[in-house]
């Protein structure tokens, strides 16, 4: 098993993480408000994983989140993941994920018809987003319940960082606006 280094940083958002190996980003932690917070969710996930100097590569995605959380239009697609300890169904899910861009959503549904799966599927498509090891690098944030309800989200902050994050990419969440202007009485 390849050794893992770990970096936590901060961003307009808070304090993130990111892990990588010789083969690509394995981790991502979304933003806690310390520091000490962050390196504490990383390392209960990743006991041996140690403090690093990131690559140039590992740099340009920590570079990237900075300005993901200060508004910015990002796309993470281009940076290698290394998802070897995920199953294959799971790996061709966050695949399809990851083709969801800025300031757009998608549905588990959606998700499970695209991999050519039927509707019950969508449970998988659903805890493939719960075990999302690179948050935001797989933008789980911008796949929907049915019906564009916001569904759940494991990040510190729960639904409120999934709208968070939404709103920050302009989506807007909630009913439609309404087709015609209220005379206001």
């Amino acid at each position: 098993m390849a050794a893992h280094q770990y970096l936590v940083f901060e961003t307009a958002g808070g304090f993130c993480g990111i892990a990588w190996n010789d083969k690509g980003i394995t981790r991502f932690q979304l933003p806690t408000k310390a520091a000490e917070s962050t390196e504490r969710l990383f390392l209960r996930r990743m006991p041996t994983a140690k403090p690093g100097q990131p690559t140039v590569k590992i740099q340009e995605a920590v570079e990237a989140v900075k300005r993901y959380f200060a508004g910015e239009s990002v796309d993470f697609s281009r940076f290698t993941l290394d998802l070897d300890d995920q199953d294959d169904l799971f790996r061709e899910i966050y695949s399809a994920a990851r083709r969801v861009g800025w300031g757009h959503t998608t549905t588990y549904g959606a998700i499970a018809k695209e991999l050519g799966a039927g509707p019950q599927a969508a449970r998988d498509v659903g805890q493939a987003m719960a075990r999302n090891p690179v948050a935001l690098i797989i933008p789980c944030h911008r796949v929907l319940a049915a019906g564009g309800k916001l569904g759940g989200f494991s990040a510190p902050g729960g639904a409120m960082s999934k709208a968070r994050m939404l709103e920050l990419e302009g989506v807007r969440l909630g009913p439609p606006e309404p087709a015609q202007q209220s005379l206001g009485f």
